[in-house]
């Protein structure tokens, strides 16, 4: 099946529109009719070659949400018209111990959305820019919010996941002091999911002008990071921060306000190695660094469900395909509030 997409050439190119090749459903697939698609600044990391390895054409996306248009014949658990979502994995080895668990996300045989090796044309993953895909039942993620919010949903699928497994991992809930560390496409999530979960939030920012939008996402308070006393005001007392700042900068500022045991987990995913953290700011509190990649698909869909039964979905703004390229402009320089997300129906309009 020929669907049409938008992806690129080479990593100095605009993306432009092309068309792709879908394979049929087989036995245990699920075929979607892409709806809408967030952007992810990991797209634009991939698709400019900045991140090693990737092959074009390369078609990026894995904030996916649709209805599903067609089912293989052994395909129990969805039929025709389902609202659907897919995120960062389409696959794994299914037979390891994380794949057991069901932390897909952090088995070494997991094939992403895009970019990864697949036997389909034209031999990796092309994701979520595109009319349809076709996914493993295995893979696919039941949305139950309602029909209207679904272009607002596409970015809990990355987004939504990256920032809901630390916070569930870590125990984040009434009685914790959680920090969230920029308030971006991540972070914005991070503070709602965090609220949600009776946690007492702080958001960082480097931004005193956003203090009045950290606070109407639900953060208590609002700490901008480059103020030292305001910093200093908050030593020694948090049990988890949640890091999703993209870009090389100094943890250490971070990490002194963690409490004894607490853990700062990074989230966001800079081009280029962060400095060396003061190895004395772990050991006298013995504080942790951590890491931690989306999640497995029973933890995505717990999400989902969390997310629905509180009505919690991403900010976004809604753009046809041919705004991509300056989408993506737009995104290095911050101008979003909080995702971009492509209506999928504009991808047959010639840019």
């Amino acid at each position: 099946m020929q669907v049409h997409a938008y992806g690129a050439h080479s990593g100095d190119t605009p993306l432009v529109p092309m068309a792709i090749t879908r394979r049929a459903p087989g036995p245990h697939d699920v075929q979607i009719d892409i709806a809408y698609c967030g952007i992810c600044h990991s797209d634009l990391h991939q698709v400019r070659a900045e991140w090693a390895g990737t092959q074009f054409p390369c078609v990026p996306g894995h904030e996916i949400v649709g209805r599903v248009s067609a089912v293989g014949v052994h395909v129990a658990g969805f039929q025709p018209g389902d609202l659907v979502g897919v995120g960062c994995l389409v696959d794994s080895c299914r037979h390891c111990a994380e794949c057991g668990e069901g932390l897909e996300n952090y088995c070494d045989g997991m094939v992403g959305t895009y970019n990864f090796p697949t036997p389909d044309a034209p031999g990796w993953t092309q994701g979520g820019y595109s009319q349809a895909i076709v996914v493993h039942e295995r893979y696919v993620l039941r949305i139950r919010h309602p029909e209207a919010a679904l272009a607002a949903v596409a970015p809990l699928l990355c987004a939504g996941i990256t920032t809901y497994s630390p916070l569930r991992h870590w125990q984040a809930g009434p009685g914790k002091k959680v920090g969230v560390v920029g308030i971006g496409g991540l972070g914005h999530m991070g503070i709602k999911l965090a609220h949600a979960m009776g946690a007492h939030v702080v958001a960082f920012t480097t931004s005193d002008a956003k203090r009045a939008a950290a606070l109407e996402l639900g953060a208590d308070e609002v700490v901008v990071s480059r103020n030292a006393d305001e910093m200093a005001a908050h030593a020694k007392s948090f049990d988890l921060i949640v890091n999703t700042v993209a870009a090389p900068h100094d943890l250490d500022a971070f990490l002194v306000l963690l409490k004894r045991d607490g853990t700062m987990t990074l989230v966001g995913a800079p081009a280029s190695p962060h400095p060396s953290p003061n190895v004395f700011n772990l050991l006298m509190q013995r504080r942790s660094i951590a890491g931690s990649m989306i999640g497995g698909i029973p933890e995505t869909q717990e999400m989902l469900d969390f997310c629905a039964a509180h009505g919690i979905v991403a900010d976004i703004e809604l753009i046809p395909a041919g705004e991509i390229n300056s989408a993506y402009e737009r995104m290095l320089k911050g101008d979003v509030n909080y995702r971009f997300v492509i209506d999928n129906a504009t991808l047959s309009v010639p840019a």
